[in-house]
Protein backbone atom coordinates (compact mmCIF):
# COMPACT_ATOMS: atom_id res chain seq x y z
CA UNK A 1 0.00 0.00 0.00
CA UNK A 2 0.71 3.72 -0.42
CA UNK A 3 2.05 5.83 2.42
CA UNK A 4 3.50 8.97 3.74
CA UNK A 5 6.74 7.47 5.47
CA UNK A 6 8.78 9.89 7.88
CA UNK A 7 12.87 8.34 8.28
CA UNK A 8 13.30 11.55 10.17
CA UNK A 9 12.34 14.95 10.98
CA UNK A 10 11.16 16.83 7.70
CA UNK A 11 12.53 14.00 5.13
CA UNK A 12 9.43 12.10 4.41
CA UNK A 13 8.50 10.35 1.15
CA UNK A 14 5.35 8.70 -0.24
CA UNK A 15 6.27 5.15 -1.18
CA UNK A 16 5.23 1.60 -0.82
CA UNK A 17 4.80 -0.51 2.52
CA UNK A 18 3.26 -3.52 3.67
CA UNK A 19 -0.61 -3.89 4.08
CA UNK A 20 -0.94 -4.13 7.89
CA UNK A 21 -2.93 -7.46 9.13
CA UNK A 22 -5.37 -6.98 11.98
CA UNK A 23 -4.59 -8.40 15.25
CA UNK A 24 -7.06 -10.68 16.91
CA UNK A 25 -8.82 -7.70 18.79
CA UNK A 26 -8.05 -5.40 15.84
CA UNK A 27 -9.55 -4.08 12.66
CA UNK A 28 -8.26 -2.65 9.30
CA UNK A 29 -9.42 0.43 8.01
CA UNK A 30 -9.30 1.31 4.53
CA UNK A 31 -9.12 4.98 4.68
CA UNK A 32 -10.85 7.33 2.90
CA UNK A 33 -9.28 10.73 3.85
CA UNK A 34 -8.04 12.24 6.56
CA UNK A 35 -7.61 15.79 8.26
CA UNK A 36 -4.48 17.69 8.46
CA UNK A 37 -3.34 19.54 11.17
CA UNK A 38 -1.32 21.83 12.69
CA UNK A 39 -0.34 19.41 14.86
CA UNK A 40 1.17 17.60 11.79
CA UNK A 41 3.84 20.81 10.86
CA UNK A 42 5.14 19.82 14.86
CA UNK A 43 5.54 16.18 14.23
CA UNK A 44 7.32 17.09 10.47
CA UNK A 45 9.95 19.08 12.64
CA UNK A 46 10.46 16.09 14.97
CA UNK A 47 8.40 17.23 18.29
CA UNK A 48 4.91 16.16 20.22
CA UNK A 49 6.59 13.06 21.08
CA UNK A 50 6.72 11.81 17.22
CA UNK A 51 9.09 8.97 16.60
CA UNK A 52 10.55 7.69 13.78
CA UNK A 53 9.95 5.78 11.60
CA UNK A 54 6.46 7.66 11.18
CA UNK A 55 3.60 7.49 8.87
CA UNK A 56 1.96 10.55 10.30
CA UNK A 57 -1.93 10.96 10.31
CA UNK A 58 -4.69 11.07 13.39
CA UNK A 59 -7.85 12.75 12.26
CA UNK A 60 -9.23 9.86 9.73
CA UNK A 61 -12.67 8.59 8.23
CA UNK A 62 -12.87 5.70 6.65
CA UNK A 63 -14.57 1.93 6.24
CA UNK A 64 -13.99 -1.53 8.15
CA UNK A 65 -11.98 -3.98 5.75
CA UNK A 66 -11.33 -6.98 7.74
CA UNK A 67 -11.52 -7.95 11.43
CA UNK A 68 -9.47 -10.08 13.73
CA UNK A 69 -11.31 -12.90 15.49
CA UNK A 70 -12.06 -10.95 18.62
CA UNK A 71 -13.46 -8.21 17.24
CA UNK A 72 -17.27 -7.36 18.20
CA UNK A 73 -19.59 -4.40 17.01
CA UNK A 74 -18.82 -3.60 13.38
CA UNK A 75 -19.42 -5.47 10.55
CA UNK A 76 -17.57 -5.07 7.06
CA UNK A 77 -17.54 -1.93 5.00
CA UNK A 78 -18.97 0.08 8.30
CA UNK A 79 -17.85 4.03 7.93
CA UNK A 80 -15.79 4.57 10.79
CA UNK A 81 -13.28 7.42 12.91
CA UNK A 82 -10.69 6.43 15.19
CA UNK A 83 -9.84 7.52 18.41
CA UNK A 84 -6.13 8.16 18.00
CA UNK A 85 -4.97 8.49 21.59
CA UNK A 86 -4.50 5.05 23.48
CA UNK A 87 -3.26 4.72 27.15
CA UNK A 88 -1.76 1.75 28.84
CA UNK A 89 -4.58 1.03 31.20
CA UNK A 90 -2.07 0.09 34.38
CA UNK A 91 0.07 2.83 35.33
CA UNK A 92 -0.67 5.56 38.52
CA UNK A 93 -2.84 7.84 36.15
CA UNK A 94 -4.35 5.40 34.40
CA UNK A 95 -5.74 3.42 37.81
CA UNK A 96 -7.13 6.48 39.05
CA UNK A 97 -8.98 7.31 36.03
CA UNK A 98 -7.13 10.23 34.45
CA UNK A 99 -6.13 8.60 31.75
CA UNK A 100 -4.98 11.08 29.39
CA UNK A 101 -2.04 12.03 32.13
CA UNK A 102 -0.86 8.38 30.76
CA UNK A 103 3.16 8.81 30.76
CA UNK A 104 2.94 6.20 28.28
CA UNK A 105 0.30 7.25 25.69
CA UNK A 106 0.30 6.09 22.07
CA UNK A 107 -0.76 8.70 19.70
CA UNK A 108 -2.26 7.33 16.09
CA UNK A 109 0.35 9.30 13.23
CA UNK A 110 3.10 10.40 16.34
CA UNK A 111 4.54 7.17 17.37
CA UNK A 112 2.49 4.58 16.21
CA UNK A 113 1.54 4.52 12.63
CA UNK A 114 -1.25 6.88 11.00
CA UNK A 115 -3.69 7.50 8.43
CA UNK A 116 -1.91 9.33 5.64
CA UNK A 117 -1.75 5.94 4.23
CA UNK A 118 -4.25 3.82 2.34
CA UNK A 119 -5.07 1.57 5.59
CA UNK A 120 -4.47 1.35 8.95
CA UNK A 121 -4.58 -1.40 11.71
CA UNK A 122 -6.44 0.10 14.92
CA UNK A 123 -7.27 -2.08 18.14
CA UNK A 124 -11.39 -2.67 18.02
CA UNK A 125 -12.17 -0.67 20.76
CA UNK A 126 -10.74 3.14 19.56
CA UNK A 127 -12.60 2.57 16.52
CA UNK A 128 -16.36 4.65 16.07
CA UNK A 129 -19.23 4.17 13.87
CA UNK A 130 -20.00 7.40 11.95
CA UNK A 131 -22.19 5.78 9.54
CA UNK A 132 -25.05 7.85 8.27
CA UNK A 133 -22.80 11.02 8.92
CA UNK A 134 -21.51 12.70 5.93
CA UNK A 135 -17.16 11.65 5.39
CA UNK A 136 -16.60 15.74 4.99
CA UNK A 137 -18.50 15.93 8.52
CA UNK A 138 -17.31 13.12 10.07
CA UNK A 139 -13.45 13.68 9.34
CA UNK A 140 -14.07 16.35 12.08
CA UNK A 141 -14.43 13.51 14.73
CA UNK A 142 -10.57 14.12 16.63
CA UNK A 143 -11.08 17.69 16.38
CA UNK A 144 -14.21 18.08 17.58
CA UNK A 145 -13.80 15.25 20.28
CA UNK A 146 -10.35 17.79 21.87
CA UNK A 147 -12.89 20.75 21.44
CA UNK A 148 -15.04 18.70 23.50
CA UNK A 149 -12.65 17.83 26.14
CA UNK A 150 -12.19 21.75 26.52
CA UNK A 151 -15.57 22.10 27.37
CA UNK A 152 -15.51 19.91 29.81
CA UNK A 153 -12.09 20.76 31.57
CA UNK A 154 -13.77 24.24 31.99
CA UNK A 155 -16.93 22.62 33.56
CA UNK A 156 -18.86 26.33 32.52
CA UNK A 157 -21.10 28.26 35.28
CA UNK A 158 -24.37 29.23 32.72
CA UNK A 159 -24.25 32.91 31.28
CA UNK A 160 -20.17 33.12 31.69
CA UNK A 161 -18.94 35.51 28.59
CA UNK A 162 -16.28 33.71 26.50
CA UNK A 163 -13.14 34.73 24.30
CA UNK A 164 -11.05 32.38 22.41
CA UNK A 165 -7.93 33.33 20.43
CA UNK A 166 -7.65 31.70 17.38
CA UNK A 167 -10.35 30.99 14.39
CA UNK A 168 -8.76 27.87 12.93
CA UNK A 169 -11.05 24.75 12.26
CA UNK A 170 -10.55 23.21 16.25
CA UNK A 171 -11.34 26.82 17.76
CA UNK A 172 -14.40 27.47 16.00
CA UNK A 173 -15.52 23.54 16.98
CA UNK A 174 -14.59 24.45 20.05
CA UNK A 175 -16.72 28.31 19.87
CA UNK A 176 -19.73 26.33 18.43
CA UNK A 177 -19.67 24.16 21.89
CA UNK A 178 -19.40 27.09 23.88
CA UNK A 179 -22.47 28.72 22.34
CA UNK A 180 -24.58 25.46 22.91
CA UNK A 181 -22.62 24.95 26.58
CA UNK A 182 -23.82 27.40 29.01
CA UNK A 183 -22.02 30.75 27.24
CA UNK A 184 -23.90 33.93 27.11
CA UNK A 185 -22.09 35.33 24.95
CA UNK A 186 -19.18 33.81 22.39
CA UNK A 187 -16.31 36.21 21.03
CA UNK A 188 -13.62 35.00 18.71
CA UNK A 189 -10.26 37.31 17.83
CA UNK A 190 -8.46 36.59 15.14
CA UNK A 191 -6.06 37.67 12.36
CA UNK A 192 -7.54 36.56 9.00
CA UNK A 193 -11.18 38.00 8.36
CA UNK A 194 -12.55 35.07 6.39
CA UNK A 195 -12.15 32.98 9.05
CA UNK A 196 -13.78 35.10 11.43
CA UNK A 197 -16.92 35.69 8.78
CA UNK A 198 -17.05 31.62 9.22
CA UNK A 199 -17.09 31.86 12.73
CA UNK A 200 -20.03 34.34 12.53
CA UNK A 201 -21.87 31.87 10.02
CA UNK A 202 -21.42 29.21 12.91
CA UNK A 203 -23.14 31.18 14.98
CA UNK A 204 -20.56 32.91 17.38
CA UNK A 205 -21.66 36.00 18.79
CA UNK A 206 -19.17 38.51 18.08
CA UNK A 207 -15.81 38.50 16.03
CA UNK A 208 -12.67 41.11 16.56
CA UNK A 209 -9.86 41.07 14.08
CA UNK A 210 -6.65 40.76 15.49
CA UNK A 211 -3.94 43.19 14.15
CA UNK A 212 -0.57 40.98 15.02
CA UNK A 213 1.27 44.47 14.78
CA UNK A 214 -0.53 46.61 17.40
CA UNK A 215 -1.68 43.06 19.68
CA UNK A 216 -2.06 46.22 22.72
CA UNK A 217 -4.59 47.99 20.64
CA UNK A 218 -6.89 45.35 20.35
CA UNK A 219 -6.48 44.43 23.57
CA UNK A 220 -7.81 47.73 24.79
CA UNK A 221 -10.92 47.02 22.17
CA UNK A 222 -11.53 43.64 23.73
CA UNK A 223 -11.22 45.11 27.11
CA UNK A 224 -14.20 47.39 25.99
CA UNK A 225 -16.40 45.41 24.23
CA UNK A 226 -16.20 42.90 26.88
CA UNK A 227 -16.65 45.63 30.09
CA UNK A 228 -13.48 44.81 31.39
CA UNK A 229 -13.04 41.54 30.38
CA UNK A 230 -14.19 37.65 29.62
CA UNK A 231 -15.11 34.79 32.10
CA UNK A 232 -12.94 32.87 29.86
CA UNK A 233 -10.20 33.13 27.77
CA UNK A 234 -9.00 30.28 25.63
CA UNK A 235 -5.54 30.72 23.41
CA UNK A 236 -6.08 28.37 20.61
CA UNK A 237 -3.37 29.67 18.41
CA UNK A 238 -0.17 28.49 20.09
CA UNK A 239 1.79 31.82 19.35
CA UNK A 240 3.15 32.80 22.80
CA UNK A 241 2.48 36.49 22.18
CA UNK A 242 -0.98 35.97 21.63
CA UNK A 243 -0.66 33.83 25.31
CA UNK A 244 0.58 36.94 26.97
CA UNK A 245 -2.87 38.70 26.33
CA UNK A 246 -4.94 36.61 28.12
CA UNK A 247 -4.70 36.92 31.73
CA UNK A 248 -4.64 40.69 31.50
CA UNK A 249 -8.25 40.11 29.63
CA UNK A 250 -9.50 37.35 32.19
CA UNK A 251 -12.48 38.99 34.79
CA UNK A 252 -11.67 38.13 38.44
CA UNK A 253 -12.20 34.61 38.87
CA UNK A 254 -12.24 33.85 35.70
CA UNK A 255 -10.20 30.78 33.97
CA UNK A 256 -7.71 31.42 30.78
CA UNK A 257 -7.42 28.14 29.03
CA UNK A 258 -4.26 27.16 26.79
CA UNK A 259 -5.37 25.21 23.74
CA UNK A 260 -3.03 25.64 20.89
CA UNK A 261 -0.07 23.75 21.02
CA UNK A 262 3.18 25.58 21.01
CA UNK A 263 6.88 24.85 21.10
CA UNK A 264 8.54 23.04 24.05
CA UNK A 265 10.82 25.84 23.95
CA UNK A 266 7.91 28.79 24.03
CA UNK A 267 7.14 30.74 26.99
CA UNK A 268 4.40 33.42 28.08
CA UNK A 269 4.69 35.56 31.18
CA UNK A 270 2.09 36.84 33.59
CA UNK A 271 1.64 38.72 36.66
CA UNK A 272 1.77 35.94 39.40
CA UNK A 273 0.12 39.05 41.94
CA UNK A 274 -2.30 39.13 39.50
CA UNK A 275 -3.35 35.58 39.26
CA UNK A 276 -3.12 35.49 42.87
CA UNK A 277 -5.10 38.64 43.74
CA UNK A 278 -7.66 38.19 41.28
CA UNK A 279 -8.33 34.52 41.79
CA UNK A 280 -7.87 33.82 37.91
CA UNK A 281 -7.44 29.99 37.46
CA UNK A 282 -5.28 29.12 34.43
CA UNK A 283 -5.55 25.00 32.73
CA UNK A 284 -4.32 22.99 29.83
CA UNK A 285 -6.22 21.16 27.47
CA UNK A 286 -4.43 18.92 25.95
CA UNK A 287 -6.10 16.11 22.99
CA UNK A 288 -8.16 13.73 24.71
CA UNK A 289 -9.21 10.12 24.98
CA UNK A 290 -12.74 9.89 26.59
CA UNK A 291 -14.96 12.85 24.66
CA UNK A 292 -14.99 11.00 21.27
CA UNK A 293 -18.59 9.29 21.37
CA UNK A 294 -20.01 12.88 23.06
CA UNK A 295 -18.17 14.65 19.74
CA UNK A 296 -19.67 12.20 17.33
CA UNK A 297 -22.94 12.84 19.06
CA UNK A 298 -22.33 16.27 18.53
CA UNK A 299 -21.45 16.31 14.69
CA UNK A 300 -24.62 13.76 13.68
CA UNK A 301 -26.83 16.24 16.09
CA UNK A 302 -25.65 19.33 14.28
CA UNK A 303 -25.25 21.03 17.51
CA UNK A 304 -21.26 21.19 16.16
CA UNK A 305 -21.46 22.39 12.50
CA UNK A 306 -18.44 22.24 9.92
CA UNK A 307 -20.16 23.84 6.54
CA UNK A 308 -17.37 25.95 5.01
CA UNK A 309 -14.58 24.65 7.17
CA UNK A 310 -13.18 22.45 4.38
CA UNK A 311 -10.96 24.93 2.07
CA UNK A 312 -8.32 22.57 0.28
CA UNK A 313 -8.27 18.38 -1.00
CA UNK A 314 -5.28 17.05 -1.74
CA UNK A 315 -4.23 13.60 -2.82
CA UNK A 316 -1.94 11.26 -0.98
CA UNK A 317 0.61 11.24 -3.42
CA UNK A 318 0.39 15.43 -3.06
CA UNK A 319 0.99 15.14 0.86
CA UNK A 320 4.25 17.65 0.50
CA UNK A 321 2.00 20.24 -1.50
CA UNK A 322 -0.32 19.88 1.43
CA UNK A 323 1.97 20.37 3.66
CA UNK A 324 3.62 23.92 2.34
CA UNK A 325 -0.37 24.83 2.07
CA UNK A 326 -0.80 24.44 5.63
CA UNK A 327 2.70 26.50 6.48
CA UNK A 328 2.30 28.98 4.16
CA UNK A 329 -1.52 30.12 2.11
CA UNK A 330 -3.03 32.06 4.14
CA UNK A 331 -6.07 31.30 2.73
CA UNK A 332 -6.35 27.61 3.83
CA UNK A 333 -8.99 26.98 6.58
CA UNK A 334 -9.15 23.01 7.02
CA UNK A 335 -7.09 21.06 4.26
CA UNK A 336 -8.19 17.42 2.85
CA UNK A 337 -5.74 14.48 2.64
CA UNK A 338 -7.95 12.03 0.16
CA UNK A 339 -7.03 8.51 -0.39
Amino acid sequence: MKAVLYDAPRSFAVQDVPLPRPGPDEILVKVLQSGICGTDLHIHEGQFFAEFPLIPGHEVVGTVEAMGAEVVGFSGGEAVAVNPNINCGHCEYCRSGRTLLCPNLKGMGTNWPGSFAEYLTVPYQFGYSVEGIDPDVAVFAEPASCAMHSLESLDLRPGVTALIFGSGPTGLLLAQLLVHGGAAHVTVAAPTQFKLDRAKALGVDQTVLLDRQDPQGTARRLREISDGGFDVVVEATGSPEVGEMCVPLTRNGGTVLIFGVTRPSDRVSFSPYEVFRREITIRGSFAEINSFAAAIRALRSGRIRTTGLITHRFALDEYAQALKTLQTDRSAHKIIVTV
